[in-house]
């Protein structure tokens, strides 16, 4: 019970903080495009991330000759991800940032662009955005895309570079770009 207060508080505090209001407001984004006065990334290419705010970012201890020493590992990806500490205070800055009508910070995945199973940068803001949990193509989608990319890069099917490439270009196409979907 007492966690559950701290962490109540906790999200509060930082959603104030971030000058976010709490609403009971719908699952999901503002309407398509919608961008509110504080806003500075547009909602207009969900359920991709603006570009310009999130363009994907890689860890530089990822390439094609690393990759079975790190990604192809089972259980890397837990070494190197970040803290929720660090992820929920910069989903509740990111939320304000893309103008989100709904604040709730449970309807969205903080999410890797370029993910950490295809050696995507762990901490950068820039690989980091706060994904809607529901609409046409929710986060539980993505997860599918990069979960099979990093299968084939791992069997030697698709190549490191070109996976990134393709799941930080846009991840509703990648498998399709990279011949596998």
């Amino acid at each position: 019970m007492r966690s559950k207060r701290l962490a109540a508080a906790t999200t509060a505090i930082a959603l104030g903080a971030a000058g976010l209001i709490l609403t009971t407001g719908s699952a999901g984004a503002a309407g398509a495009g919608a961008v509110s006065p504080a806003s500075t990334c547009s909602q207009s290419h969900l359920p991709l991330p603006d570009a310009s705010c999130q363009p994907g970012a890689y860890n530089s201890d990822v390439t094609q000759s690393t990759i079975n020493s790190t990604i192809c590992v089972p259980g890397w990806t837990k070494t190197v991800r970040p803290p929720a500490s660090y992820t929920d205070a910069l989903k509740v800055q990111q939320i304000g940032e893309y103008g989100y009508s709904d604040t709730s910070t449970a309807d969205y995945e903080e999410d890797h662009l370029v993910p950490l199973e295809l050696g995507g940068a762990p901490k950068d803001p820039k690989n980091l955005w706060p994904e809607p949990r529901n609409g046409d193509k929710p986060a539980a989608s993505k997860d599918e895309v990069e979960n099979k990319l990093k299968v084939a890069v791992c069997d030697g099917r698709v190549q490191l570079d070109a996976a990134r490439s393709a799941i930080a270009t846009d991840w509703t196409t990648a498998l399709s770009k990279v011949g596998i979907g």
